[in-house]
């Protein structure tokens, strides 16, 4: 894509702090981080979500999720950290690139998580459920 920024630091047209990259993947710093660390990974080649891109990408870059935030969580002496991948505008994807966020967290950061919510009733709950099920089968 042409005015995918992520592509564009793929080819270097736009510079990054680089933390890793294969033939495949590319990690680099958010220029601007929930907390220092914070770190993207992207797949070289264009994919806008989690849905169009093949399962052997995939596979491959859980692993290297996995791999980097090993590193962040060792590295940077964080308590913790959060792996967020939004996909589509809605959920908050500004970048309509794939890419995981690996963010450090420590207990005192003030990052918080989003609200949590409640059915309106069993009913609803039940049928959100069943919808989901009936079209996973």
């Amino acid at each position: 894509m042409n005015d995918c920024i992520f592509c564009k630091i793929v080819k270097d047209d736009v510079p990054c702090n680089k933390v890793y990259e294969d033939k495949d993947f590319l990690a680099f710093l958010d220029i601007s981080p929930c907390s220092k660390g914070h770190t993207l990974i992207i797949p070289k080649k264009h994919f806008e979500t989690i849905l169009d891109t093949n399962d052997e990408i995939l596979k491959d870059f859980i692993i290297l999720i996995k791999k980097i935030s090993k590193v962040i969580y060792e590295g940077l002496k964080c308590e913790g950290f959060n792996i967020i991948m939004n996909q589509f505008k809605a959920s908050g994807q500004i970048v309509p690139h794939l890419h995981a966020h690996i963010i450090p967290r420590f207990s005192d950061d003030g990052l918080r998580a989003w609200p949590h919510k409640k059915y309106d009733s069993e009913d609803e709950e039940k049928e959100i459920q069943e919808r989901i099920t009936r079209l996973l089968k």
